[in-house]
Order: structure tokens, then sequence, then C-alpha cells
């Protein structure tokens, strides 16, 4: 999905965000990610963004990270992202949909009394985030789609394949990645891969060794 707002770079995105913890949740720049908003305090920070330049950062929360003043305690890295649709259901809620901008780091979590929690955050170490589709001749994609086939077939899904085919490297891999199944540390070592070629290749071995627990073989030494 297009945004309004174009982020061309670090210089364009907010120094200070609100930041939604979400364990297992991967944002990813120019992904979708739908969520639906009830507790109160997330209400307050949805409405506080509409009200400003609609950027929310997305972190998982590291349960053996380094402490901080607020808990749960945070990954260090995370991605902002824009509310690029928004609904109000009747019952309290609000359906989002978030459109990935780029991945930010943690500078500091700022003090606050909204309820919510604010960090100092800097985009600078992902500059490529701003370029769409950067990279992607250098991505396996038949490691990719061998590695999905595996595993749709080992757990009897049923997925899309026309779409899959036509979609570019970027969308392939990043759709994949926030879609996965996987853990929180796993998720976050695909987010925190430094280009998509890297990130594809961490997508690949978390599946196969995913496939191998679940096969209840032993991986073999090659």
């Amino acid at each position: 999905m297009s945004m309004n707002v174009a982020y061309k770079g670090p210089a364009d995105c907010p120094t200070v965000i609100p930041v939604f913890p979400l364990p297992g949740a991967l944002l990813l720049p120019r992904g979708q990610m739908p969520l639906n908003i009830f507790e109160p305090r997330y209400l307050a920070m949805i409405d506080d963004a509409l009200r400003t330049d609609r950027v929310i950062g997305m972190i998982q929360p590291d349960a053996e990270g380094a402490e901080t003043p607020l808990s749960p305690k945070l990954f260090r890295v995370g991605c902002a992202g824009r509310v690029t649709q928004f609904a109000e259901t009747g019952d309290g809620r609000y359906l989002i949909s978030l459109t990935g901008i780029a991945r930010f780091r943690v500078e500091e979590e700022m003090s606050t009394t909204t309820g919510y929690r604010r960090c100092r955050v800097n985009f600078s170490a992902f500059g490529s985030d701003f370029h769409a589709r950067a990279g992607e001749e250098a991505v396996d994609r038949a490691g990719v789609l061998r590695a999905l086939r595996d595993f749709v077939d080992a757990n009897d899904l049923k997925v899309d394949w026309a779409g899959i085919e036509e979609a570019p490297n970027e969308a392939l891999v990043n759709a994949l990645c926030m879609m996965s199944p996987f853990g929180p540390r796993e998720k976050q070592a695909m987010l925190e891969a430094p280009d998509l070629k890297t990130r594809a290749e961490v997508l690949i071995a978390v599946t196969e060794m995913e496939l191998v627990r679940g096969s209840g073989s032993e991986p073999t030494l090659q």
C-alpha cells in the first residue's frame, strides 16, 4: 500500500515515537500489519498518533534483555509504521493497519505519563530500508520457495502459489517473514538482518530447523 507521506530517508522520520511492544509481531518496510486495538492505553496511543504524524513503532519485548525503567524489557531494534487504515468497531475497539516505513534502533526510553511507552529512536543505521526492492537481485528465490514448499507440505497447508510466483522478491521475503509462525528470537533475527539477502537466508535456515524438529530427526553435519 502506498502512503500519502513520502519517507525518503532517516531525516524524514520522527526522533521520538510511541512504541507498541508485542511478542511475535514483525513489521518490515512496506509490509502491512493489521492490529486489533482494545487496551485503553493503546487506544490513547492511536488517538495521539492520529492527531500527529500517525507513526508508531512496533517492537518486541525481550525477556532476556537489560533492565529498563519500565517493563517489559524491549529489544533494541524495531520497525516504525504509519497508520494507513483506521476503523472503529462500535464496541470500543480500533481496527488499524500499519504500513512499514523503516527499522529503528532505540536510543533511550522516555519518561511518560501517557500510559503507553515512548522512545527516542535513530533510523540512520537502516538507510537502505527507504529504497523499495533494494538488494532483490541477491535473494536466493529458489531457496526461499523450496523452504516454503517443504514447510507447506509438512504442515498440510494451502497457499496461493500463483500469487507467490508473481510477487517480487522483497514483497515475497518480507511477507513470509511477517506471517511465519516462529518465535520472538527468530522473528528478531529476521528483523535485524542487514539486508534482504540475509533476511531470506535467515528465513530459509529457521524454516529448515523447524522442519528438522518437526520430523523428530537429528540434524546432520555435512
